[in-house]
């Protein structure tokens, strides 16, 4: 007999399937006998099966899922050595990048406690982030630059759950979250496919006109906030579909609300407060405020985790420049929803925000032929990083900076302009 866990009884499962189908058909658009290596915690195995039964429909080749345990991370931290937390699986990734270049598509199902690592030593945490980015980089790489059409979906975890929905009971929680997932991703509609194509025409629309204006750079002001951030040399907007290197257009997020580029890593400027927390592998980080000058953070702040984002920062000598920057009207669903979803997929969705380190660089002007290099002299950042943070609201305006300085409103009280 199988028992089937009480917070899976809260999930539609009609709902998961339409996510799932959505995840191969718009978010990867996979191909026929092209491979899929799958990463997701242990707690999605429902979402993987539909996951795993849409792909083989869609003629996958083979589909290979690799999971994880909150009880055994945690596991490591309670009992492993403490050289254990320099070490990470480079050969699993090693692994993974053979599998990208050889043509397979990637898809990541998110999901864990984002308080899960909260209470552990914050070094450690450091130590094993930076171990784990470093082995990562060989598949990154394929990711961040575009090589392979990629996907990320989120599936209700319960611990996850309980921090979006901490007063009501388990399966309540795990209900609540399950229908603003599916809500954000457009499958609770009658038709999810054609719901997408849509809204990829919409968000088409924003990054032509941006693409158009050419500017220089963006001007952030609002409460905390006066940053101009630089725009690189030849950056290209992007947002929704986008077409991979391997010539697959795919859907890299579901959700996504954003237009995005990439800043120029020499050319910001300013200072800049977050205006929603950011949850980065366990650890709860709030009430950001930086610093930039030519670029670089050089004061950093937080109310909340202010010892993780100091390891972070110094990871690499990239990961105090911004490897991107996007817009997104305040009005999105994620942001009308009020919920908070301490997870960057959804958060990031809700509010303009940018990111540290990696930039994409598939955000240039013919990117796809660009050199490392070329991308280093137009003003792409390199990291072994890229973590997005939220700084945008009701209460930030956005002027696009053109050439010869004159100015444009893009955003007023974060709604497009």
């Amino acid at each position: 007999m199988t028992i089937v866990p009480n917070f899976q009884t809260a999930i539609d499962p009609q709902k998961l399937e339409k996510l799932a189908e959505v995840a191969v058909k718009v978010g990867l658009g996979l191909e026929k006998g092209q491979d899929l290596v799958i990463t997701a915690p242990i707690a999605a195995l429902p979402l993987v099966r539909f996951l795993t039964r849409h792909a083989y429909k869609a003629g996958a080749g083979l589909v290979t899922t690799f999971y994880s345990d909150e009880e055994a991370t945690l596991a490591r931290y309670e009992f492993a050595p403490d050289a254990s937390f320099d070490k990470a699986s480079d050969w699993l990734y090693e692994g993974m990048a053979k599998a990208y270049a050889n043509g397979a598509a990637r898809l990541a199902i998110s999901g864990d406690n984002p308080m899960m690592l909260s209470e552990q030593d914050p070094t450690k945490v450091a130590r094993a982030n930076k171990a784990n980015s470093m082995a990562y980089k060989p598949a990154l790489e394929k990711i961040a630059n575009f090589d392979i059409n990629w996907n990320i979906i989120s599936y209700p975890n319960p611990a996850w759950a309980r921090q979006v929905f901490p007063d009501v009971p388990e399966d309540v929680a795990v209900r609540k979250l399950a229908d603003a997932i599916f809500a954000a991703s457009r499958v609770d509609l009658a038709d999810p496919v054609a719901a997408w194509a849509s809204h990829n025409a919409n968000l088409k629309k924003r990054s032509t006109w941006l693409n158009g204006e050419r500017f220089s750079s963006l001007h952030f002001t609002g409460p905390g906030t006066d940053l101009t951030v630089g725009l690189a040399d030849g950056h290209e907007w992007h947002g929704g579909a986008s077409v991979a290197k391997n010539g697959i257009t795919c859907n890299p997020n579901i959700p996504t609300e954003e237009v995005f580029t990439t800043p120029h890593a020499l050319k910001v400027e300013g200072y800049v407060s977050s205006t929603k927390p950011l949850s980065h592998q366990g650890t709860l980080i709030d009430d950001i405020r930086v610093k930039f000058e030519s670029g670089r953070i050089v004061e950093a702040s937080a109310a909340k985790g202010a010892e993780v984002l100091s390891r972070v920062l110094d990871t690499d000598a990239g990961a105090r420049r911004l490897g991107e920057v996007a817009l997104v009207p305040h009005s999105s669903p994620i942001s009308a929803s009020g919920i908070l979803f301490y997870n960057t997929l959804f958060d990031e969705n809700a509010s303009c925000h940018i990111a540290l380190g990696q930039c994409y660089s598939k955000c240039f002007l013919d990117g796809a032929s660009l050199t490392p290099e070329q991308i280093r002299t137009q003003g792409g950042n390199a990291s072994l990083i890229h973590i997005d943070w939220m700084i945008g609201s009701d209460k930030v305006d956005i002027d696009g900076i053109r050439a010869d300085g004159s100015n444009v409103p893009v955003m007023r009280a974060g709604e497009w302009a």
